[in-house]
């Protein structure tokens, strides 16, 4: 399951977050009916990280969800999110190396000043609908 509506950076913090979820459902969900590698919980927790990074307003310039000063996850599924990366973090880099390296370094990546007005990728696909309109 990869995003159809995410591109570029976004798409790749996706699937992350994505095989993130898989590690943790495997050790820790124990529900039959699994979709892609995951419960019902944890894909719904992916679609809502799907909207959420759709939606960012940081468009490709994201810095990472920690460190970000817009808070755009409501309380439980951040604390779900949280607790599901704490333990599959240490376990990407043994499943997926290079997307835990990449993770690690964005990490370092500078955090923008003030987001521009219509940069996240739901507003440009809105922008571009009116346009062909």
């Amino acid at each position: 399951m990869s995003s159809e509506i995410l591109t570029g950076r976004l798409a790749k913090e996706h699937q992350t977050i994505k095989h993130m979820l898989q590690i943790y459902c495997k050790a820790h969900c124990q529900a039959e009916l699994k979709t892609n590698g995951l419960c019902p919980d944890c894909l719904s927790l992916l679609n809502y990280a799907e909207q959420k990074l759709d939606r960012c307003p940081y468009g490709e310039s994201k810095p990472d969800c920690a460190r970000c000063p817009i808070h755009c996850y409501k309380p439980q599924p951040r604390a779900q999110a949280k607790k599901a990366m704490i333990y599959s973090g240490p376990r990407m880099l043994y499943r997926h190396p290079i997307e835990a390296i990449q993770h690690i370094l964005d990490k370092r990546r500078p955090i923008p000043e003030k987001p521009p007005a219509g940069a996240s990728q739901y507003a440009r696909r809105k922008a571009n609908a009116k346009q062909k309109q």
